[in-house]
């Protein structure tokens, strides 16, 4: 099992033999440090600057960025720490997007597959969630319909462990001031543009990581 350290620190430390991620742990940070404009192969079009009205900061702009050699491409990693999460490309590149993450208790680590997408996602609170704020959440207990009210914003990708819905998505938000905080109860959010974005260049099946 691999873990934040093995992502960004750049630890040597050996992966055990037989860990189902052992195939596709990173072994070396990811290269932070340069600027969008030095390294786009592909020509890569991204989403905006603007989130609306909204000015999106450019530490949490789309951004082509360069990782460290070996990660697979096609793969979802994301950095809870840096609020950053990163879409792995070939020539080892990605795109990395600002995410708001879980608040303090609630957040998410672990490994994931993308096993369901949805456009413009009706929304339940988990019991959990009804729980811990009832006030909050128990008006929703019957379910929220999509559309642009809704929080879970314009697109949602559902993490699985094998046949199991784990509760957490990648999805949209109705609060683009959020991002690059930690404001979820455990989900992680982005711009509705870059999670339109994300949605169309994700398969089924893409694996994701959270350390």
């Amino acid at each position: 099992m691999f873990t934040r350290r093995t992502f960004l620190a750049g630890s040597a430390a050996s992966i055990a033999a037989g860990s189902a991620l052992a195939q596709t742990a990173p072994v070396a940070p990811l290269q932070l440090d340069v600027s969008p404009e030095a390294t786009n192969p592909y020509g890569i079009t991204l989403p905006p600057d603007m989130e609306g009205d909204y000015v999106i900061p450019e530490k949490y702009r789309a951004q082509i960025v360069p990782i460290q050699a070996g990660i697979p491409a096609g793969q979802i990693h994301i950095v809870p720490q840096n609020y950053h999460l990163y879409y792995t490309l070939p020539d080892n590149v990605a795109i990395r997007y600002g995410v708001a993450v879980g608040q303090e208790g609630l957040g998410w680590s672990g490994s994931a597959s993308i096993q369901r997408k949805v456009e413009w996602p009706s929304w339940r609170p988990t019991d959990e969630m009804i729980e811990r704020n009832p006030a909050a959440y128990e008006q929703y207990a019957d379910g929220m319909p999509g559309g642009p009210t809704n929080p879970l914003g314009a697109r949602a990708l559902y993490f699985f462990q094998g046949d199991r819905d784990t509760a957490i998505r990648i999805h949209g938000t109705t609060q683009p001031s959020s991002i690059g905080s930690s404001a979820s109860n455990g989900c992680f959010r982005m711009y509705n543009s870059h999670v339109i974005d994300l949605y169309q260049r994700v398969p089924l099946g893409t694996a994701a990581f959270a350390y």
